[in-house]
């Protein structure tokens, strides 16, 4: 029936918008939750006597959850649907982050962290996967980077919540568990939504239930506003194969690249923002000063996702990320040595901004690089990694920044970068603008 090539040639049509608007407000709750602890670790501090050694704990929890979670939820994403896994990710971030708002201890804090960490860190692998698998192939970076700027809304109010609430006792509760009350309730409302959403047509093809497949296509098809062309001829879809098939040819240069670029891209984009209301503490700012420093900087996520939209389906992708990536190590630099509130709040703002216009390209690009019966696998484990080096990032970056300095530490950060664009630039293939089975293809004939 030409699942794909029938969703290829669909304009983005107003139900296409409204599950990048679901996708991107359940984004918006996981992209808050991975800045909070950072945003309120000075507060922990205070509130449970944490030292600086189980602030680290505090910190990773929720990146190592998010390991377990990328790995085990991206595979079930593929063996039993993106929309099953969508619902068993969000809800137990939910159900987690609601009981770690009355946590007693530090302790507690870090299990309700580590579980609520299994949810988030299948989110966005799955919905680069799912956005992926259903939007047409000219629109597929221009309607992901909408989803993200909507989900990156998430990290200033992030900030500004934790600048209002954090010192203050609404109704005789801290305000820093308001702050967990209020993104458990909110992704409760989503969870509710994505009942609404479909299943991938491209993934129950790729299953053998083609007329479910044909239903859902059928649906999007009577909301085009015009009459549609002739779906074009698509090339023969790849056998399903083992996820075993990552580590060997032709998807293991593929695999290794995304892989690389996943361990290399944590040290410059979680890290800053796992790590910067300390850098900013660490430069001699007091508790008000740096949560407002942080919100400000953290401002530059959905401006710089919103900057991403015209120029994701200019540039080829993979030059798109290399070129963030310089951007990131030269305001982390900027950064790194910057002494002054003016200069700290430019070259903080400058980074994410920057950052989001990187993280925009590489969510849409590892949505593009496997065939739909090792697409969530791919993305998950790949981010998996990512997030075993962001949980590592405070024993990493921690003891340089307390020895030697932000500059240096911002340094490693600029190297690490430099690493990635090479990986990028060198292993990378092109896909702009190509159906997805037109990637799988060329790369299955390699």
């Amino acid at each position: 029936m030409r699942i794909a090539s029938r969703l290829d040639r669909l304009p983005v049509t107003r139900r296409h918008r409204y599950f990048v608007a679901v996708v991107g407000v359940a984004t918006f709750f996981d992209l808050y939750d991975l800045f909070l602890a950072a945003t309120i670790s000075t507060v922990l501090s205070k509130e449970f006597g944490v030292t600086a050694e189980t602030l680290k704990y505090v910190l990773a929890s929720a990146f190592v959850g998010a390991f377990l979670g990328a790995v085990f939820l991206g595979r079930l994403a593929d063996r039993l649907g993106r929309r099953r896994a969508f619902l068993l990710t969000l809800g137990l971030y939910s159900v987690f982050t609601l009981l770690g708002a009355f946590s007693t201890d530090v302790w507690m804090l870090v299990a309700c962290r580590f579980v609520a960490g299994i949810g988030i860190g299948a989110e966005l692998p799955i919905a680069d996967a799912y956005l992926a698998d259903l939007l047409p192939a000219r629109a597929r970076g221009r309607a992901t980077a909408w989803a993200y700027t909507i989900g990156f809304c998430g990290v200033p109010a992030a900030g500004f919540l934790a600048r209002a609430l954090v010192g203050h006792t609404p109704l005789g509760v801290e305000g820093w568990r308001w702050l967990f009350v209020i993104g458990a309730l909110g992704a409760a409302v989503v969870w509710a939504l994505r009942f609404t959403l479909p299943e991938s047509p491209r993934w129950l093809a790729a299953r053998g239930r083609v007329t479910e497949a044909d239903e859902i296509v059928r649906r999007l098809e009577e909301s085009a506003p015009q009459p549609l062309p002739e779906p074009a001829p698509e090339p023969p879809a790849p056998e399903p194969v083992r996820a075993s098939a990552l580590l060997r040819p032709p998807w293991v240069r593929r695999t290794t690249m995304l892989y690389v670029f996943q361990l290399l891209q944590s040290f410059g984009y979680y890290g800053f923002g796992s790590l910067v209301p300390i850098v900013l503490a660490a430069k001699g700012f007091d508790l008000v000063s740096s949560l407002t420093f942080s919100a400000l900087t953290f401002l530059g996520y959905p401006i710089g996702s919103a900057l991403s939209v015209p120029i994701i389906e200019r540039m080829e992708r993979k030059w798109l990320i290399a070129g963030s990536a310089a951007g990131m190590a030269m305001f982390g630099l900027a950064f790194g040595y910057a002494t002054s509130g003016v200069l700290i709040a430019v070259s903080g703002f400058g980074y994410t901004a920057v950052s989001n216009v990187f993280s925009n390209a590489f969510h849409t690009y590892q949505g593009e690089l496997f065939p739909t019966s090792l697409r969530g696998t791919a993305a998950g484990s790949a981010y998996a990694l990512s997030r075993l080096a962001t949980a590592a990032m405070p024993f990493v970056l921690l003891p340089i920044l307390r020895s030697a300095g932000a500059s240096t530490m911002f340094a490693v950060v600029a190297g690490a970068m430099m690493l990635l664009i090479v990986d990028v630039l060198v292993l990378g293939p092109r896909t702009t603008g190509e159906s997805l089975e037109t990637i799988a293809a060329r790369t299955a004939r390699a």
